[in-house]
């Protein structure tokens, strides 16, 4: 082990801005949130309750804090930029802890709504169905985010880099993460844009899946991923070996698909979820709701029903302390090593990752 730690928070605070960028070639308008670093005047700030930026993620929702200052000042230097990516029927900010460490040490990191397919998007449909209302047709619907989903990832990436984040972007230094859709988001953006130089799948779509059992043919996600990048990008795969939506197999086959560069980690005793804020009401709340979701809405089909009736309660999975370890220890030190050439991120990186997350209490495994 090395002095570098990718673990401990960053010396900087951190500043959080949202905005509203509007792609006029699609007539597309995304809400964006923007984590970068901020000024010493705000030192301290980020972790302080009182100073800590409180949001909803919809009105009716109750209201939570990030560890981040609200339209902070932002400190001078271009900084690298890191994209993330959500999960079908999730939001831009659903995992902060993850984004908000990356600013502390010195990127900006740009999140987007992919509108149509988030939070609310999700509750709108599954209200509708319930009503009696008819679903759009589940291939026209998933070949929409397919086609939108990395679009909107480039069109961020574009935006950053013409400064209207508010901090200026290396344009050479330019990664890209998300969670589940947003780790299928991750892998065809790679693929599309070439100005990403490092990637970060989390628990991604694209592999057999109990999620698509009903759809006809080949599974649409794994068969529009394109593989065919052109260059090397080191890819790191961070993956839940109980993950109920999205299970471990299908991973398997996904990463085997990835050109290297690549390595993947499985972190134990995980289920889909804990690659996101509040691991354990997260994964609890989408317990509790399986039985509704399985009888009426998008993720409704015939195996829905045992998928949530297998899912585990929290208290029987390794704690939400462990995906944070994992997530930010393991993908700060694999943006530092392929973004920023730092010595002892590539040292960390390029070494025995089981051992170093084991140091911490955290139980994982590699993929070869």
């Amino acid at each position: 082990m090395t002095s570098y730690d990718p673990f401990a928070r960053g010396p900087h605070p951190v500043g959080v801005r949202t905005q509203t960028w509007t792609d006029g070639a699609r007539d597309r308008a995304l809400p964006i949130e923007v984590w970068y670093p901020a000024t010493d005047a705000h030192s301290g700030q980020d972790l302080d309750p009182e100073h800590q930026d409180r949001f909803k993620a919809m009105p009716m929702a109750p209201e939570t804090q990030q560890a981040a200052v609200r339209d902070a000042s932002s400190r001078d230097g271009t900084l690298p930029l890191v994209v993330f990516s959500h999960g079908f029927g999730g939001e831009r900010r659903q995992t902060t802890h993850f984004c908000t460490h990356l600013a502390s040490h010195g990127y900006a990191v740009a999140s987007m709504d992919h509108i149509g397919n988030t939070t609310a998007d999700l509750l709108q449909q599954g209200m509708a169905a319930a009503s009696g209302g008819e679903l759009p047709d589940p291939l026209e619907m998933m070949q929409g985010f397919i086609d939108d989903r990395p679009a909107d990832a480039s069109f961020v990436i574009d935006q950053m880099l013409e400064g209207a984040g508010g901090v200026p972007i290396d344009a050479d230094r330019i990664g890209i993460t998300g969670h589940s859709f947003g780790g299928w988001t991750t892998l065809q953006t790679t693929g599309k844009d070439a100005r990403i130089r490092a990637a970060l799948p989390l628990a991604p779509a694209g592999g057999e899946s109990p999620l698509t059992a009903d759809l006809e043919g080949e599974e649409p996600l794994g068969g529009s991923l394109d593989f065919d990048w052109g260059r090397d990008v080191p890819t790191l795969f961070l993956v839940a070996d109980l993950d109920t939506l999205l299970p471990l197999p299908g991973m398997r086959g996904l990463i085997a698909r990835t050109p290297a560069p690549r390595r993947a980690i499985v972190l134990s005793d995980s289920d889909h979820f804990h690659f996101c804020d509040g691991v354990e009401q997260m994964h609890d709340l989408f317990k509790m709701m399986g039985p509704m979701m399985a009888a009426s809405g998008p993720l409704a089909n015939s195996n829905s029903k045992q998928m949530f009736e297998d899912m585990k309660a929290s208290s029987e999975l390794c704690p939400g302390e462990h995906a944070y370890a994992l997530i930010q220890g393991l993908g700060l030190a694999h943006f530092d090593a392929h973004l920023r050439e730092n010595e002892g991120a590539a040292t960390f990186i390029d070494g025995d990752l089981v051992a170093h997350l084991a140091e911490r209490g955290v139980r994982t495994e590699e993929i070869s």
